[in-house]
């Protein structure tokens, strides 16, 4: 008579974990393995890594057939993260281990063959779906510590420490955040960028009004230094966005190491980006870099390089702060809540308007490279600074402006101020959530009607002229914010 055990495993659907019972049953027949429940090919494969790693572990390779149902059946099941699992199951049906190795866990890896358990990628979504079950995650030894879930996760070497049970496991060590891990990076500083203390200004303004920014000037002005060390001065991620970001990236198989411990991501494509690169897809599908940039910073140079349809595919992201993704196989939904930051130069060669060098394009080649970029994805950049080539005297000299520790600080203060003050306020507030004084009402009221204005412009500045004004820690909005915030709106053309 045959007999039949069951192991918890899981699969990774979009950024979820989907448990997995695999079923082991023993029948009469020719030995082998024989897989339902709807697997890949991948998982087609596992019978042979098993048996090869069951032998090099000295195991005993029963002479039977078995039959490995994964279940639900209806779901497609993709990777080869079920080795392990099989594995447990076929020495348990054989009465290698005892039973009771199963009860408590959820068993996720890829098996080499001499019986090593492989790291597989998604470990945070694996481990969250076990704490929320109430057991351990049993996976590979050497798989990153999933943040707050390594706790209840338990290294697996080789198959074969099955043999001594799960007690001789450890839990993975966790990366916990601190100060001085969630501090910048030394080789990141912005008082490295010399001659440039209005663009960092306006870094200052976005970062604590998590605006998106744009910033147009010549090559070599520093556009790029400006915009990598914009995670310096952010505040470190809080304990629900590290969760969230280090989910993305564990199930993207990247590194996790920096959002462990509390950095933001900063992602920087290249212009030749396809859609599927950018906002996620391929087979199985797996996140884009609007996703990886979750809780972080998305970078994207170059801006009229980028293909016009990829910039497009960017709009509903933006505003729903989540990418969904309709396939054959299911519905994917991954988050994307980031803070846009975007260069360009302001002509194909770059040199429009940029003192001791001579613009070399025609109107018709300008015009039609600033279009590039569209209509609806400025309407969501809501900071537009020039960033003019530092003086050559500066550059020599080493001059030396406000520093990543200062301006941090400034951003901490006017996130802690806008809390503050979102707490007092009662009642409507005006467009862009923004109280103006008396003075700065009629003024923007004045300089709306000259500068003509439209609806969205007026929101995109108030909303600019609030954060100044936390910034500056004004309870009310004043002339001064107003005029500043309107020095950095956003151009019909760059």
């Amino acid at each position: 008579m045959g007999t039949s055990v069951a192991v918890r495993s899981a699969f990774i659907h979009g950024i979820e974990a989907m448990p997995v019972s695999v079923e082991v049953g023993t029948t009469g027949g020719v030995p082998g393995f024989i897989f339902v429940g709807n697997p890949d090919k991948q998982i087609m494969e596992a019978g042979s890594r098993v048996r090869c790693a069951l032998g090099e572990c000295g195991f005993e390779i029963p002479q039977v057939r078995f039959t490995i149902n994964l279940s639900p059946g209806e779901a497609r099941k993709t990777g080869t993260t079920f080795d392990l699992p099989i594995a447990v199951g076929v020495l348990i049906a054989s009465r290698q281990i005892p039973a009771s190795v199963a009860d408590q866990a959820v068993f996720v890896g890829e098996l080499n063959l001499n019986g090593t358990v492989v790291p597989s990628r998604g470990s945070a979504a694996f481990a969250l779906l076990a704490a929320e079950q109430g057991l351990d995650l049993v996976t590979s030894a050497s798989t990153s510590a999933p943040g707050p879930y390594a706790a209840n996760t338990l290294g697996l070497e080789s198959i074969s420490q099955l043999k001594a049970g799960l007690s001789c496991l450890r839990p993975l060590s966790a990366t916990a955040p601190d100060t001085e891990a969630s501090s910048p990076p030394d080789d990141l500083d912005y008082a490295d960028v010399i001659d440039q203390e209005i663009p960092k200004r306006a870094m200052v303004i976005a970062a604590a009004g998590r605006h998106g920014m744009l910033m147009v000037g010549p090559p070599g002005s520093g556009k790029s230094m400006l915009a990598k060390r914009l995670p310096t001065i952010l505040p470190p991620l809080t304990p629900e966005e590290q969760a969230e970001a280090l989910l993305v990236h564990s199930v993207a198989g990247r590194p996790t190491d920096t959002i462990a411990a509390g950095l933001p991501p900063f992602r920087d494509p290249h212009h030749t980006i396809s859609i599927a690169g950018l906002v996620g897809g391929g087979s199985p599908v797996q996140p884009g870099e609007l996703s990886l940039a979750d809780k972080g910073v998305l970078f994207l140079d170059e801006l009229p390089e980028f293909a016009k349809n990829v910039l497009q595919s960017m709009r509903q992201p933006i505003e729903d702060h989540f990418v969904r993704l309709v396939r054959s196989s299911g519905v994917y939904t991954f988050p994307c809540d980031f803070q846009l930051v975007a260069a360009a130069n302001p002509c194909p060669c770059g040199h429009l308007g940029d003192p001791g060098h001579e613009c070399t394009c025609n109107p018709a080649a300008v015009t039609r490279y600033q279009g590039k970029i569209g209509g609806p994805l400025m309407d969501r950049i809501d900071v537009v600074c020039d960033v003019a080539r530092p003086s050559e005297k500066s550059v020599i000299r080493g001059g030396k402006g406000m520093g990543s520790q200062e301006m941090r600080e400034l951003v901490i203060n006017a996130r802690e101020f806008r809390s503050w003050r979102e707490a007092r306020e009662d009642g409507p507030a005006g467009p862009g959530g923004a109280r103006l004084n008396d003075d700065a009402q009629r003024m923007f009221e004045s300089y709306a009607e000259r500068l003509r204005l439209g609806g969205r412009a007026i929101v995109r500045v108030a909303r600019v002229s609030r954060t100044i004004a936390d910034l500056a820690e004004h309870e009310l909005v004043q002339q001064d914010d107003v005029i500043e915030a309107l020095g950095f709106r956003s151009r019909s053309k760059l």
